[in-house]
């Protein structure tokens, strides 16, 4: 008697062994679609977080594109700092250069003294942080 045909209580041992390895292969599929939907959901998470912080990239961009208008920059630095465009009369071409080098400078101005940029710190609120970026520290544990 092979030990395919022998009986244990009644079943084949090949029988009883078809079903151990049925019931491991059924817990194995389970396991692994368990694990795959807490993925998933992972993924899901760190998506919609990517598609918030493209939509503040866009905003960031934008406000940068503001910032950085020459006409805003000139008119700060006008009021600001006092300057104004070069005179052309102040204007040096490169053979000058080298007797202005030779030339003392004269004296120095008092520092201005900055001020915060009224745009800025206007009377809108700086934005706030997104809320998901501890959403990704809770998924990455």
């Amino acid at each position: 008697m092979s030990w395919i045909n022998r009986r244990v209580r009644g079943f084949r041992l090949i029988d009883l062994v078809a079903l151990g390895l049925l019931a491991a292969l059924i817990l194995g599929v389970y396991l692994a679609k368990t694990i795959a939907g807490g993925e998933r959901a992972k993924i899901a998470v760190v998506e919609r977080q990517i598609a918030s912080e493209k939509v503040r990239i866009r905003l960031l961009k934008a406000e940068v594109s503001h910032l950085e208008q020459p006409a805003r920059i000139e008119r700060l630095s006008e009021t600001y700092l006092g300057l104004a465009p070069v005179p052309i009369k102040h204007e040096a071409g490169p053979d000058a250069l080298a007797a202005l080098a030779s030339q003392p400078i004269g004296a120095r101005k008092a520092p201005v003294e900055p001020t915060p940029d009224p745009i800025a710190y206007g009377p809108h609120a700086p934005a706030a942080p997104l809320a998901t970026t501890t959403v990704l520290a809770e998924a990455t544990r």
